[in-house]
């Protein structure tokens, strides 16, 4: 608090002043033998105004830490208060004190709320791979006993639930990133060729044309979270392609970093939807139709993921003919020495 809006406070104080004053003006000119008095009135008053902004001046400074304390711009309700002197002071300081031990055990209740929601999410994800490996090895022993087409169709349904539960498997390690990540030198085609080939059952069954970058780039970063990414990127891009379209992969090295594109020739990201695709929870027009339903955390976690790993995600769409995701892996200092 400044010292002018401390004075603002204490206005009541001076109007105070300023009627009393008037009131004894008024009686000693009312009284004839004191009106020779006047000048001496008014050095007076002078005076007294100057006493009283100087005992104003001695209170603020006596009041400035209390007044620091309440207006610390990032304290909010995780300081106690200590600094107050007056009754009135300490009356605000129990009840602000009491407030932030309220705060403080319900953070602590909703902290460890949150821990058991994660550790059950955790124990759960595990717990689930289980039987979706037995459902696998079930679906290989009976290939030859069903139709190719019903046997595709179940091996891609438990190829989606497998990736749908590895996607809450890392939304619910995002938090914890640092610690799960191991960077190394990487090549970026040994990085994404096993999440191609995961996908070959999609390609197969909508006829997609893959068309595969000759080229390859050695990058630092942790291979596992950027083979997520990817496979989050080749999912949506396989998904809004339709029949008989196209999905080239490109790996270009230049001089500030390497880039990673995937480029399809799907049905594309309308223009006023293309700056939200990376929010959480958005879905969009393309999302929430019926051929395909979406979540909205797929781009989410991409994004979120390789903005912790340095990488930057950006995206290109055009209306009707297509998107083009990049990863930008910008070259760092020690590994450019390095080579």
């Amino acid at each position: 608090m400044t010292f002018l809006r401390f004075l603002k406070d204490k206005l009541i104080i001076l109007l105070g002043w300023g009627v009393l004053s008037a009131l004894m003006v008024f009686m000693v000119w009312l009284t004839p033998d004191l009106h020779g008095f006047m000048d001496n009135l008014s050095y007076l008053l002078l005076l007294q105004l100057f006493l009283l902004f100087l005992f104003f001046a001695f209170d603020y400074y006596r009041k400035k830490d209390w007044y620091q304390q309440l207006s610390q711009p990032d304290a909010g309700l995780q300081q106690f208060l200590d600094e107050a002197d007056t009754e009135e002071e300490k009356l605000v300081q129990e009840y602000i004190n009491q407030q932030v031990r309220q705060h403080h055990q319900l953070m602590q209740q909703a902290i460890s709320n949150q821990k058991d929601q994660k550790d059950y999410v955790d124990s759960w994800i595990h717990e689930i791979k289980v039987p979706l490996a037995a459902v696998g090895l079930i679906l290989q022993s009976v290939e030859y006993d069903i139709d190719d087409n019903k046997y595709t169709l179940l091996q891609n349904e438990v190829q989606k639930i497998d990736e749908h539960v590895e996607q809450v498997l890392y939304y619910s390690r995002l938090d914890e990133f640092i610690n799960d990540y191991l960077i190394q030198e990487y090549s970026i085609k040994k990085i994404i060729q096993p999440v191609i080939r995961s996908q070959a059952n999609y390609f197969i069954q909508k006829n997609l044309q893959l068309v595969m970058s000759e080229e390859d780039a050695a990058v630092l970063t942790d291979g596992k979270w950027i083979a997520f990414i990817f496979r989050q990127l080749l999912s949506n891009a396989i998904k809004y392609t339709p029949e008989n379209g196209k999905i080239e992969v490109l790996i270009t090295q230049k001089n500030d970093g390497a880039y990673l594109q995937l480029k399809d020739t799907g049905i594309g990201i309308p223009s006023e939807d293309l700056g939200r695709i990376f929010d959480k929870g958005f879905t969009g027009e393309n999302g929430r139709s019926a051929q395909q339903h979406s979540t909205g955390l797929g781009l989410y976690l991409a994004k979120k993921l390789a903005e912790k790993l340095g990488v930057e995600l950006t995206a290109e769409s055009q209306w009707g003919e297509g998107t083009t995701m990049t990863l930008f892996f910008p070259r760092l200092n020690y590994y450019q020495e390095s080579r």
